[in-house]
C-alpha cells in the first residue's frame, strides 16, 4: 500500500484529480481520526464529517498540492483543519457580535461558546506569533496540538528527530503558556 500512495501522492501533486479522489478515499479512515482529534474540546464546531469534507475541498482548490510522502499529507491536512476550526469561530464570535442582526435571549450555552470560540482564537493567535520567532516550534504545536499527533508521529510529520521535536514541544507549550495566562 506505501508504494500506490507514494504513486497517488506524486500523481495528485501533478493535479491528477482521480488521484486525489483515490487518495483521499484511501486515508478518509485515518482524514476522520485526524478531524477528531482535532475538534479535541470543541464541541459546537464543524462535525468530523463536515472537517473531513471541508479539509477535502479545500485540498481540491488549492490548485498547486505538493506532497512528499504521508506524513507530509497528514501534516498540510492538519495545518486545513486547524484553520477551517479557526475561520468556523471567526464566524460564530461576528455572529454573536450581531452579524445576523436578529436578537435572541442569551443562554449559557451561548456565553460557553463563545468563551470557547475566544478561546480557539488566542491560541492561533499565540501559535502565529510563535511561528514568526520560531517557525519549527509551531510546527510542532500544530501537530501534538491541533492534530493530537504523538511526538514519534509529529517527528515523522515534520522530518525532524524525536529529541528536536521533545525539545520544541517543551519549549513551545511554555511559552505559549507565559502568552495565554
Amino acid at each position: 500500500m506505501s508504494g500506490e500512495l507514494t504513486l497517488l501522492l506524486k500523481a495528485a501533486s501533478d493535479g491528477d484529480q482521480p488521484a486525489l479522489n483515490r487518495l483521499v478515499a484511501l486515508l478518509y479512515v485515518d482524514l476522520r481520526q485526524l478531524a477528531h482529534r482535532c475538534r479535541r474540546g470543541d464541541g459546537q464546531a464543524l462535525d468530523t464529517t463536515s472537517l473531513v469534507h471541508e479539509c477535502y475541498l479545500r485540498f481540491l482548490n488549492s490548485g498547486e498540492l505538493e506532497v512528499n510522502d504521508r506524513a507530509h499529507f497528514f501534516n498540510l491536512a492538519a495545518r486545513i483543519m486547524r484553520q477551517l476550526l479557526v475561520d468556523y469561530a471567526r464566524e460564530r464570535l461576528a455572529a454573536k457580535r450581531g452579524g445576523g442582526a436578529v436578537h435572541v435571549e442569551l443562554r449559557d450555552d451561548d456565553a460557553a461558546e463563545r468563551a470557547e470560540a475566544e478561546h480557539c482564537l488566542a491560541v492561533d493567535q499565540a501559535v502565529e506569533r510563535l511561528a514568526e520567532i520560531h517557525p519549527e516550534q509551531a510546527r510542532v504545536v500544530e501537530c501534538r496540538f491541533f492534530a493530537g499527533l504523538t511526538e514519534e508521529e509529529a517527528a515523522e510529520a515534520t522530518g525532524r528527530s524525536l529529541r528536536s521535536v521533545q525539545r520544541d514541544w517543551k519549549a513551545a507549550r511554555e511559552w505559549l503558556a507565559a502568552r495565554l495566562d
